[in-house]
This record gives C-alpha cells, sequence and structure tokens, in this order.
C-alpha cells in the first residue's frame, strides 16, 4: 500500500448555519462551497492551514447521512489523499474487504472519492481522495 497523507476530516451537520457557525466560532475560512450529487449534501471545505489539514463539513439534504448520530450530526470519517483511488479499491477488495462504492465517484469539482466501509475498519470510515481536474458539471 502506498504512503498516504491526511486529507481532511469530515463532521456531518444538520443545517448550513451550524457549519458556519462552527466555522466562525474558531475562525476558520471557506476554501470551497458545493454540492455532491452522489451523496444529496452540501459540502464547505475550510481552508488549509499551515497548522493542518481543512475540516469537511457535510450538510444532507436526503439519505442516511441525514440520520447521522441521531440527526445530530458528528464526525463522520477521515479521509486520506492517494494517487490512485481505483488501486486502492482494488488492493482492499483483494483483501476481502469492501469499499461504499464500486468504483470512485465525484467529490468537489477536483477530486474523486471511495470509502472503505466501517466494519472493516473498527467501525471507522475512512475515505480515499484522488486529486484529478476539475470534473465538468451539467
Amino acid at each position: 500500500m502506498e504512503q498516504m497523507r491526511l486529507h481532511h476530516v469530515g463532521i456531518v451537520l444538520p443545517t448550513l448555519k451550524q457549519a458556519h457557525d462552527f466555522i466562525d466560532r474558531f475562525g476558520l475560512e471557506i476554501d470551497y462551497e458545493g454540492f455532491v450529487d452522489a451523496y444529496h449534501a452540501d459540502l464547505i471545505f475550510t481552508k488549509k492551514s499551515t497548522f493542518g489539514s481543512p475540516l469537511e463539513f457535510i450538510i444532507p439534504k436526503e439519505g442516511v447521512l441525514c440520520d447521522f448520530n441521531n440527526g445530530k450530526g458528528g464526525i463522520a470519517h477521515i479521509a486520506f489523499e492517494v494517487e490512485d483511488v481505483e488501486k486502492v479499491r482494488k488492493e482492499f477488495e483483494e483483501k476481502g474487504m469492501g469499499m461504499l462504492e464500486d468504483k470512485a465517484v465525484p467529490g468537489t469539482d477536483d477530486i474523486i472519492v471511495n470509502f472503505l466501509r466501517p466494519r472493516f475498519n473498527d467501525g471507522i470510515l475512512v475515505e480515499f481522495v484522488e486529486t484529478v481536474a476539475p470534473i465538468k458539471r451539467d
């Protein structure tokens, strides 16, 4: 397995207001705001600082993420940056560990992602992130 570095920590929150309140409370800066079709959620990424990795706020509009932590939200996953998400998926599947998606899905405009299912990782959801050229959205 290739060396990986922390890309971000994902936090589910029920509302955009709660995400903005958290950002303001800790003096964070927004780097990206958008919507991820695959997970029916608004996203806000904070800027990476000299002290650490960005935070990703996930505000679900529908689906299973709306029920995360009984609808209250919380820390959802940690994400590692990799060179090739599909290679990582194949490596885990060869070890009998399943990924959330059959193949990587678009994240924000410049990344594709996939997740190792928590049941194969002591209950912790881990995302793998590959940076790609900006994705064209219709």
